[in-house]
């Protein structure tokens, strides 16, 4: 099975779930990362580990597939 076809197979709602959990924590490092006013060093670089960590969950809970719907379409 190619990326694109774990892609565009259906994920299973646990990890819907989890993609969006992921994104919202990317986000909020996001806006740690971009703040208009001056922050401590270690706030930035959490900031930084929480975009990286949220994005790696995002990306892993999307290329989850649901098995038995693949295996039915085949």
């Amino acid at each position: 099975m190619t990326i694109y076809n774990r892609l565009i197979a259906p994920t299973p709602k646990l990890f819907q779930n989890i993609r969006n959990i992921g994104l919202t924590i990317a986000t909020i490092g996001g806006i740690i990362i971009s703040a208009p006013i001056a922050l401590p060093a270690i706030l930035i670089t959490i900031g930084g580990y929480l975009t990286v960590a949220g994005g790696v969950i995002s990306a892993v809970s999307q290329l989850t597939i649901n098995d038995n719907a693949t295996n039915d379409e085949q």
